[in-house]
């Protein structure tokens, strides 16, 4: 269980660091991902398990790839 919040803290952190880089609202995040505004809070502060689908479109929208948000 605690690799699990780990790893989802980790990726929170990073979207909120290349999302602030990029100076973009969670809104903003959110509409370019196709998710909820919330959903993406909800990510950030490592509140929500996200999907592997969810993960790619996040990474889309910050012009990243899924490998680059994440630290092991």
């Amino acid at each position: 269980m605690a690799i699990n919040k780990t790893i989802l803290t980790q990726f929170g952190k990073k979207v909120r660091e290349e999302r602030m880089e990029k100076g973009i609202s969670q809104e903003r995040l959110g509409e370019l991902a196709k998710v909820h505004r919330t959903y993406i809070g909800m990510i950030e502060r490592a509140e929500k398990n996200i999907t592997l689908t969810n993960m790619g479109k996040i990474a889309k929208a910050l012009g990243k790839k899924v490998n680059e948000l994440i630290n092991f």
